[in-house]
């Protein structure tokens, strides 16, 4: 029963970590994702117009092999 949420626990904050590291090797400061995130908010809603707050990208920094890399997931609506 309690064994299931140790693992949880122990997989997120191996996530954390994994993230925290990519943000160092990247020497992206504190801030820069947010407002990255924001930036490409207001240039994706020139082109694809949506009610405001409905879309919320999902903008993160990953490890993949000896690469970091920026992944953006920008959901576009329906029109």
């Amino acid at each position: 029963m309690f064994w299931g949420n140790r693992k949880r626990s122990k997989d997120a904050l191996k996530n954390r970590l994994e993230l925290v590291l990519a943000y160092d090797r990247a020497q992206i400061p504190p801030g820069k994702v947010d407002a990255l995130r924001r930036d490409l908010m207001e240039v994706v809603q020139r082109y694809f117009p949506t009610s405001p707050g409905r879309v919320a990208p999902n903008v993160e920094v990953e490890q993949r092999g000896d690469t970091v890399v920026l992944v953006a997931n920008i959901p576009l609506g329906n029109g």
